[in-house]
């Protein structure tokens, strides 16, 4: 992954803001959030861009660091507006109640996406070592540190789909988290 861009049409937020995953068809995350934007939904589709090289051609294209979900707040009155959208598969709820994802989850990734870092899916993660940014563009978020040979990465979730995107971060950046 390279360079990050993101489509995020969204007015700044609060703690108080619930946001939901809305589940979508194949490849149509872009259109659903478009269509969903023109009913005056606030939604959230993070995006990266990748350089993808073919025999004769390298073409630079955007994908969903989620792919098959958008973010959408304030359906709680408007659920029917949403799922009526053509390419919506449904609102992804528990117990047939729309699941809220916390705020600092949304945030964190909002704040990722805006950052100069390069950003990218990443498979989630149940354990790890959970780490707060202390400098940076980054500073107070906190995810599960990865290392490799070559990198280290801030790896930041939302539990209730079970994803997660990666950031490229400097690890002197990091402290370990106090457990809650």
């Amino acid at each position: 992954m390279q360079t990050l861009e993101s489509e995020q049409h969204t007015p700044a937020d609060t703690e108080e803001t619930h946001w939901y995953a809305i589940h979508t068809r194949y490849q149509h995350e872009y259109q659903v959030n478009q269509q969903l934007e023109s009913k005056g939904f606030q939604t959230f589709y993070p995006t990266c861009t990748k350089r993808q090289n073919w025999s004769d051609r390298q073409k630079t294209i955007r994908l969903p660091l989620f792919p098959g979900y958008l973010f959408v707040t304030e359906i709680e009155n408007r659920q029917l507006h949403v799922v009526t959208t053509p390419g919506v598969c449904g609102i992804v709820s528990i117990a047939g109640v729309p699941a809220a994802i916390p705020y600092l989850e949304i945030a964190a990734i909002r704040r990722a996406v805006a950052s100069p870092l390069t950003v990218e899916a990443h498979s989630y993660l149940n354990t790890g070592d959970q780490v707060r940014v202390i400098e940076g563009p980054l500073d107070g978020v906190t995810g599960i540190l990865v290392r490799n040979e070559k990198s280290t990465k801030l790896v930041l979730s939302v539990e209730l789909l079970g994803r997660s995107v990666a950031v490229c971060i400097d690890a002197r950046s990091v402290v370990r988290a106090v457990a809650q």
